[in-house]
């Protein structure tokens, strides 16, 4: 029975994914985790050219020790064990049955089949006791469907013995790059990133240290420290070149190619928006590690996603900016309509975030010596466009985002995305995956290609750069010679233009004038 003291979590509504078949209750007696949101102790952080410590931020920003009770009480009434506080991140972990779970969050949980997978998952919304209205602004984890997908493609195999890449290839047509090629085209800062920390979500696959040492001994760099981290159970579990091992190692690789002396620590979570979160949030407030960066390349259409996650995610997005954390996030591989089939257009998120760098992808080929840029389109085609969530930050005043695409065409949103690279999966990049040789595109290696470039950028400066987004907006107006600005070419609904647009930004580093302009 539906409790009478109980109110709706606001934000909370899920719906089925689309095509599932409902096929019964899920199990009883099934273990459930939920992560637990609370509200902040004080305003919301601010970012600052002198990043707050993380035990102050907890002191400062945490959540309060009285609305922690409150949930440990609310636990203690329904039969919930509490597996972990988090005072930094707000949250509080709960474990206990199916069972349980329903009748502490007044909402039925079904076990629902799609296209082969199975998931357990919830319609509607969750509900609270009213005493935690206010304290509790998100409840993820009772509805365990996959989240998020990687923005990769394998475009081929390379063959045994065959010479690929580098910047000497003459074969007519698209050819793909080695990092380090990309890192020499971009002109990417002299500096290898020592004392700098990358961290990486990755939502499923692994890496092999065998296939780590392979590659930069093929590419003549020291293997870059890594290590692996995880979150909600996950681990770092690879496979077969099919799986999520590409991702990995291609996020791996990219960033140690281009910065081969930084530590990077892969956080390994489960594909749900539980786990998700809480890999972001155990990599921002990492005490051992801290990293500096963290490379985001899995993501789904804000359409996928319910409001209270997107809200929870950008609320952690904004404490890594008072933490001096830079985000990167890939801007999807489907082009203007995210692959939704509804025909509209729609943003990938977490890119579209406004506490995060939006990375979209182009098509860069080499003639006569001259390289050059367009929208990735084909194979694929990068994401972009005009948030139905998020409206327009104040920094993006300066890039006459356009309106959104969708009827009636008035809606002004956060523009997606803010930078880009190459992405095309032909004119993409050469990694070692489970012992073979790969070329893959995809705007997932432009999250860690930037990613790369900001940690050689923080070996450069007295305090990391931190929340890069007012001072690349601000570098675009009075350093335009910052950007390769991309001009040609259209994601679907969106057109390149000179200037700002929502296909690839600003465009492609020129990262010496930008580390000028930044210091």
């Amino acid at each position: 029975m539906p409790h009478e003291d109980y109110v709706d979590l606001q934000g909370s509504e899920r719906h089925p994914v689309p095509e599932a078949r409902d096929v019964g209750p899920a199990d009883p007696d099934e273990d459930v985790e939920v992560s637990i949101v609370l509200s902040r102790r004080a305003g919301r952080p601010t970012p600052s050219p002198t990043p707050i410590s993380r035990q102050e931020f907890a002191r400062q920003h945490g959540a309060r020790e009285e609305d922690i009770h409150a949930v440990e009480t609310f636990a203690a009434q329904n039969g919930l064990q509490v597996v972990r506080v988090d005072v930094a991140a707000r949250t509080v972990v709960l474990a206990g049955s199916v069972a349980d779970m329903q009748s502490a969050f007044d909402v039925p949980l079904r076990r629902f089949e799609h296209h082969g997978t199975s998931y357990r998952g919830r319609t509607g919304t969750v509900r609270l006791p009213a005493s935690l209205s206010g304290i509790v602004t998100a409840v993820l984890g009772l509805d365990d469907r996959a989240q998020a997908r990687a923005h990769s493609r394998i475009h081929r195999e390379v063959d045994a013995g065959e010479k690929v890449g580098g910047l000497g290839a003459t074969a007519a047509g698209a050819q793909p790059f080695w990092p380090t090629d990309l890192a020499t085209l971009y002109d990417f800062p002299d500096r290898q990133g020592d004392g700098q920390c990358i961290g990486m979500i990755e939502l499923g696959g692994g890496f092999r240290r065998s296939d780590l040492k392979a590659y930069f001994a093929e590419l003549g760099l020291p293997a870059p420290e890594v290590h692996s981290h995880s979150v909600d159970h996950a681990r770092n579990r690879p496979s077969t070149p099919q799986s999520a091992d590409g991702e990995v190692m291609l996020d791996i690789e990219v960033a140690g190619a281009v910065a081969p002396n930084v530590k990077i620590i892969v956080y390994f979570a489960p594909n749900t928006d539980r786990g998700f979160l809480d890999a972001i949030n155990a990599a921002i407030h990492d005490h051992t590690n801290q990293p500096s960066v963290v490379s985001i390349s899995w993501g789904g259409p804000e359409s996928s996603w319910a409001s209270q996650a997107l809200d929870a995610f950008d609320e952690a997005f904004q404490d890594a900016g008072a933490l001096g954390v830079s985000i990167f996030c890939a801007a999807g591989d489907s082009g203007s309509t995210d692959g939704v089939g509804d025909g509209k257009q729609h943003t990938d998120f977490p890119a579209s975030s406004p506490h995060v760098v939006g990375c979209g992808g182009t098509r860069l080929t080499i003639s006569d010596q001259q390289a050059s840029e367009v929208v990735w389109s084909t194979n694929g085609a990068t994401g972009g466009g005009i948030s139905d969530h998020f409206d327009p930050p104040d920094y993006q005043a300066v890039a006459d985002v356009p309106s959104s695409a969708n009827p009636p065409g008035t809606r002004r949103g956060r523009g997606v995305p803010d930078v880009a690279g190459d992405a095309d999966p032909a004119t993409g990049y050469i990694v070692r995956v489970d012992g073979r040789m790969f070329v893959i595109g995809g705007t997932s290696a432009v999250a860690p290609l930037w990613a790369g470039l900001t940690a050689l950028l923080n070996q450069g400066q007295d305090a990391p750069v931190g929340f890069l987004n007012p001072a690349l907006y601000a570098i675009a107006g009075s350093a335009p010679d910052a950007f390769h600005d991309v001009t040609q070419g259209s994601n679907g609904a969106y057109h390149a233009v000179t200037g700002w647009d929502p296909c690839t930004g600003w465009g492609s580093p020129n990262a010496g004038d930008l580390a000028a302009a930044l210091d």
